[in-house]
């Protein structure tokens, strides 16, 4: 879907002084700045009638002429598949995604996506880049995403997720038993042989997940997580790293290892849970238009309820 834009305005004096780029950036607050580079770039954008440059400073009292078309976006399809919604208005949409359910369509998922489930039930998220999904779960995660409803909601929020401003508080459980919560903070990036993973690499980007205990088995932990970033994988690849994998990862943990001395009903539940045990608990953000602070819970799935309750009874440690 193409979107054309055609805007004529002068450069406020209290802006000068600026780059352009910079200037533009404060006045079209419905678009990012890269997008306002590439049409500079592609003379889109002229000043005074003459082609500029993102790097030119501005005086003030500048004509700025703006002819520009939006990046176009796949025409994904729409799929009528329930959706789980925790909040719905005019700028945003929380859900709660199930494990199982992949967020975007990719090779081998084509569809039944949760894209596909929100053009169903949104068709003008067309529109907007990823249909407004501004983060996303793995297939196997359950829990909170937020998705943007219109131009402005999109870059607002993509720009509170940049700036570490949105809350994002996981359940997980952890192989082993852990002495304390804490802090890990190691770079990840792509594994540099098997291309499809990340791992914890010194030439990889930063990555910071705060951890604390929740609860304590015989021979795994449920922890509280929050990301202060958000690589591909973090909570899983930081974890796996620290010995304690999530407990049915089979990417980051490989084969699962049965606790010495389980019991036939915990076997049974263990090599059950074919995923990893991970949730999306908490999110907080901004409102987008009204500027209020929200936060959203989604309690924890059923798996993940009967896998604990199965796990405490093979406990000899006591709740905290």
């Amino acid at each position: 879907m193409t979107k054309k834009i055609q805007q004529t305005l002068i450069m406020p004096d209290h802006l000068g002084g600026m780059r352009l780029d910079q200037a533009l950036s404060k006045l079209l607050t419905e678009y990012s700045r890269t997008q306002i580079q590439e049409w500079i770039k592609k003379n889109e954008i002229t000043v005074n009638d003459n082609i500029a440059r993102a790097r030119d400073t501005v005086l003030g009292g500048e004509k700025i002429d703006i002819l520009a078309t939006m990046k176009s976006y796949p025409a994904w399809e729409a799929q009528a598949i329930a959706l789980d919604i925790i909040f719905e208005d005019d700028s945003l949409l929380i859900i709660n995604k199930p494990a199982g359910m992949v967020v975007h369509p990719g090779a081998g998922n084509a569809s039944h996506t949760l894209l596909n489930a929100l053009l169903h039930h949104a068709p003008a998220l067309q529109a907007l880049p990823r249909a407004g999904i501004i983060h996303r779960l793995d297939k196997n995660t359950s829990g909170l995403l937020v998705i943007a409803k219109t131009d402005i909601a999109f870059k607002k929020l993509s720009d509170q997720l940049k700036k570490h401003t949105v809350s994002r508080i996981y359940q997980a459980i952890v192989a082993g038993v852990l002495t304390g919560g804490g802090t890990i903070d190691e770079p990840i990036g792509r594994h540099p042989i098997q291309r499809k993973r990340m791992s914890v690499i010194e030439t990889g980007k930063p990555a910071i997940t705060h951890y604390r205990i929740v609860e304590k088995y015989r021979a795994y932990t449920r922890v509280k997580v929050q990301l202060e970033t958000g690589r591909t994988h973090q909570i899983r690849v930081h974890f796996s790293y620290k010995h304690h994998a999530l407990l049915g990862d089979q990417t980051y943990g490989g084969r699962l290892q049965l606790p010495k001395g389980a019991s036939p009903e915990l076997i049974q539940t263990l090599r059950t849970f074919k995923r990893q045990a991970l949730h999306a608990s908490e999110l907080g953000l901004i409102h987008p238009e009204t500027g209020q602070e929200l936060r959203f819970h989604a309690p924890l799935p059923t798996d993940m309820i009967e896998l604990i309750n199965t796990l405490k009874t093979d406990t000899t440690y006591d709740v905290f």
